[in-house]
């Protein structure tokens, strides 16, 4: 089966990225570098981090990457993004695309997929509309957000991040010094998020709280003087938030800090809807952090009390983490919570669910 995943990268990733390749101008070296850092590993497919041969992977909205590979395959320099994605599943001779991108490669990009592509499956888990129309399977494990692609005409299937073992050595420090980590984004769309940190921040007077926030773009602006009135409002940080935030950090920058944390809080942006278990749940329990979260939906290893722990409402986020942390039981949990993913969501269980919906 040649296997062909292409994915994508935050637009706050790219600074970091654009460092690791820093005077690589080949496209494999550009792209193991890449896989290196980690960043996404929950949703990298095995025979890619395994580095088959049958199996090609690239983010086909990385333009340095994407134009190296089509200087070295004799490509235009001005080719667009998509033409050099479908020259690379040409050339590649793909049977299965597997696409993590839909948003910017939709149902106009697959109906120009070869013939010899002989299934296309897209993987999506945030609201939006997108025409799906092409793809053979769209996948996710929340069966809310397959519900509305279903309503939109799609055919859906469960399937699941999963546990980087490079997060093994990770978890096995248990000497941690950051008492509470947070990283994830800080917008207009998290105003119940915000609420959430912002009673997590006032433990930073008697615990460590580090807060990796990646800001709207509008917050520089709305926390100062010009910002004070109107809609600036809604991405402007509280005062104890700015007071603990620091600069986003991803892939192995992540992990590290994950090592170095005894509780990472998870609070899901307003869109979410009833149901919990993103990647970053994945990543802090992959860690040996106690993961503490929002009340709602979760896949059967994240267990309240036994390998996580929730909380109701926002003023409860804060109680919560305190109980834990002065009882000791975030060790305990933090560890059976790395047990549970690591068992219950390796990388070989994820590609045989994927070699089922093939």
């Amino acid at each position: 089966m040649r296997l062909f995943q292409n994915s994508g990268i935050a637009p706050s990733y790219r600074p970091r990225l654009a460092g690791l390749v820093a005077g690589i101008g080949e496209f494999e070296q550009q792209k193991e570098a890449f896989l290196n850092d980690r960043y996404g590993a929950a949703h990298i497919l095995l025979p890619v981090l395994d580095r088959r041969p049958e199996a090609f992977f690239t983010n086909g909205d990385d333009e340095s990457l994407q134009r190296a590979w089509a200087r070295k395959n004799g490509m235009a320099e001005d080719s667009p993004l998509a033409d050099i994605l479908l020259a690379q599943i040409e050339h590649h001779r793909t049977d299965i695309f597997y696409n993590l991108d839909p948003f910017r490669y939709d149902a106009a990009f697959v109906h120009r997929l070869p013939g010899h592509v002989k299934r296309k499956i897209a993987w999506r888990a945030a609201p939006g509309r997108i025409d799906f129309s092409g793809y053979d399977l769209v996948t996710c494990n929340f069966p809310s957000m397959r519900q509305l692609w279903e309503e939109q005409g799609a055919k859906t299937a469960h399937f699941f991040p999963a546990h980087d073992p490079e997060l093994d050595a990770v978890a096995a420090n248990r000497d941690r010094d950051i008492d509470v980590l947070f990283f994830g984004g800080y917008s207009r769309h998290h105003q119940r998020r915000r609420q959430i940190l912002e009673s997590v921040a006032r433990l930073s007077s008697r615990r460590r709280v580090v807060f990796h926030l990646d800001l709207s773009r509008y917050t520089p602006l709305a926390e100062t003087p010009l910002g004070w009135f109107g809609p600036l409002n809604a991405v402007r940080r509280p005062r104890t938030i700015r007071k603990v935030s620091a600069p986003p950090v991803f892939g192995r920058a992540m992990y590290a800090q994950l090592g170095r944390a005894k509780i990472v809080v998870n609070a899901s942006i307003d869109m979410a809807g009833p149901d919990r278990g993103n990647m970053r749940c994945f990543e802090t329990m992959g860690a040996g952090a106690l993961l503490v979260s929002d009340s709602g939906i979760y896949p059967a290893p994240m267990r309240d009390g036994e390998t996580m722990a929730v909380y109701e409402q926002p003023q409860d986020a804060s109680e919560r983490i305190e109980r834990q942390l002065n009882d000791g039981s975030w060790d305990r949990i933090g560890w059976a919570g790395h047990r549970a993913i690591r068992e219950e969501y390796s990388k070989r269980r994820q590609f045989e669910r994927f070699l089922e919906l093939v």
